[in-house]
Order: C-alpha cells, then sequence, then structure tokens
C-alpha cells in the first residue's frame, strides 16, 4: 500500500480528527489542558464535518466551473476533438456482479458523458489506472466495459497508468497528442474540476470543462442540514481532500515540465 496513501488518511479528517481525540484520552493526566484542547478540536471537527450545511457552503467554495447547458452539448463537436472522463474508484469483488465494478461517482460521470457523446459525436478517452497502481483490472477498463454495456457508448481510447490527478492528465495528454488531439471536453465531478482543470492544462490540452455531481446546493434537510448525518461526513472528507490537492498542486506541478511524471494526492 503506498505510504501517501496512509499518511494522507491518516492527516486528513476524520483520521486527523480521530488521532486528536486519542491524543487527548492518552493526556488527560499528563496534561489536562491540552488533553481538552485535542478534545474541542476532535470532536468539534467531527461534528462539523457531519453536518449537511457545512457540505452546502463548503461545496460552493470549490465548485467554480458553471455546468455545461445541455442546448449546447451538440455544438461541443466545433469546440473540441474529444471527451476525457476521469477516474473515480470502484467497488471491489461486487458479489452481484462477480467484478470489480465503477463507484456510483464514476457512474456519474459515464451517464453525463454518454449523454454528452452521443449529442455531439465526439469520441471518448477513459483515465484511470490500476487497484493500488498494481491490482487489474485498471478503472479505464471497468469504465469502458460500463459505457459499452450500460450506456451502449464506444470508448475510443484507453488510459491506464495513472494513479493521480496529474498523471490522469499526464498520461492521457500523451495518448492524445499521438492522436492529434489538443481541446477536450473534460468531465468530472464539480469540486474535483479546478484541480483537473489546472492538470490537464499544464500538460498543453485546451479545456472545455463539463462537471458533474455537484453538490453545493440547498440540502433540503430537516432544522436547515444542523443536524449531523453521516452522508456529510463523506462528502466533507472528499472536499478537504480537493481543498489539500489544489494547495498541494501548484507546489509541486507548478514549475513542471509537461510531461513530467510525479506522483501526489488523489
Amino acid at each position: 500500500m503506498p505510504l501517501r496513501y496512509i499518511l494522507k488518511h491518516l492527516i486528513l479528517p476524520p483520521g486527523g480528527l480521530l488521532l486528536l481525540l486519542l491524543a487527548a484520552w492518552w493526556l488527560r493526566r499528563r496534561a489536562p489542558r491540552l488533553a481538552a484542547l485535542c478534545f474541542v478540536l476532535g470532536f468539534g471537527g467531527l461534528w462539523i464535518m457531519a453536518m449537511p450545511v457545512t457540505v452546502e457552503h463548503a461545496a460552493r467554495l470549490m465548485e467554480h466551473e458553471p455546468a455545461l447547458p445541455p442546448a449546447k452539448w451538440p455544438g461541443l463537436a466545433q469546440q473540441a476533438e474529444a471527451i476525457v472522463i476521469l477516474g473515480a474508484g470502484r467497488e471491489l469483488a461486487d458479489a452481484a456482479w462477480g467484478s470489480d465494478q465503477p463507484s456510483h461517482i464514476a457512474l456519474e460521470r459515464m451517464r453525463y458523458a454518454s449523454r454528452l457523446a452521443k449529442a455531439s459525436g465526439l469520441p471518448i478517452l477513459v483515465s484511470g489506472g490500476l487497484h493500488f497502481g498494481r491490482l487489474p483490472p485498471s478503472e479505464a477498463r471497468l469504465f469502458a466495459d460500463t459505457l459499452s454495456q450500460d450506456f451502449a457508448v464506444e470508448t475510443r481510447w484507453l488510459e491506464e497508468r495513472s494513479r493521480t490527478t496529474w498523471e490522469n492528465a499526464v498520461f492521457s495528454a500523451e495518448i492524445l497528442r499521438q492522436a492529434g488531439i489538443s481541446r477536450v471536453v473534460l468531465v468530472t465531478s464539480a469540486s474535483h474540476m479546478p484541480r483537473s482543470r489546472w492538470s490537464f492544462e499544464r500538460n498543453g490540452l485546451e479545456v472545455i470543462a463539463a462537471p458533474v455531481g455537484f453538490i453545493g446546493v440547498p440540502n433540503g434537510r430537516p432544522l436547515g442540514g444542523w443536524l449531523p448525518e453521516s452522508k456529510a461526513v463523506w462528502q466533507n472528507g472528499m472536499l478537504l481532500n480537493e481543498v489539500a490537492g489544489q494547495l498541494v498542486y501548484p507546489v509541486l506541478y507548478g514549475k513542471a515540465d509537461e510531461g513530467e511524471r510525479r506522483i501526489t494526492l488523489r
């Protein structure tokens, strides 16, 4: 298992907040004031992360790119040369299917991209590597099979080496340049789009953003979303991962030459 994966989940919430609670228990007799501070930060952070209202307002700050109106879908063929779908994880060994399956976020991206492809006629590239960089099948292969079998859309190119968003961009750009393509419609989650667009543009591609899965919308929950929910913890965790990525990527790749391959958070 990659060290970066372990460190990311220990530092980012909820892992980091749970470590604070553990520290509070450990320090309760040795340093009561420090223990109290750790408890307040850990418990308070978990409570804030568990509220849908936090998701709503945090996502609005992250989802910079506007949605692509359906009226513009048919005209995409005059503006771009391909559609790129970014990987979004998998569900391992789903007994209903007898194999790994794309995550629900991946299915959301595929559904949207299939509509774009049918409306515009543009070819599709799917990007996503092996599980933890070594266990087949690749996310790209899972995507291609699902697009064909469930959405009646064929995939032109498979990018199967990437493990991070930056590598999505690096390896996809290599494939597309060989095909003479420099302008793409990029499909990924709305909160992931700013980092994805930046990565693809740093690798020499012109990008038309096609974000999907907006969560910065009125939550419609009882009491305005101030009651804790388990789904909110997961959503806030994704948003914090994007915050970290947007801070780290310019430092690691801001001076990267085109095609340079490095590894960072995903």
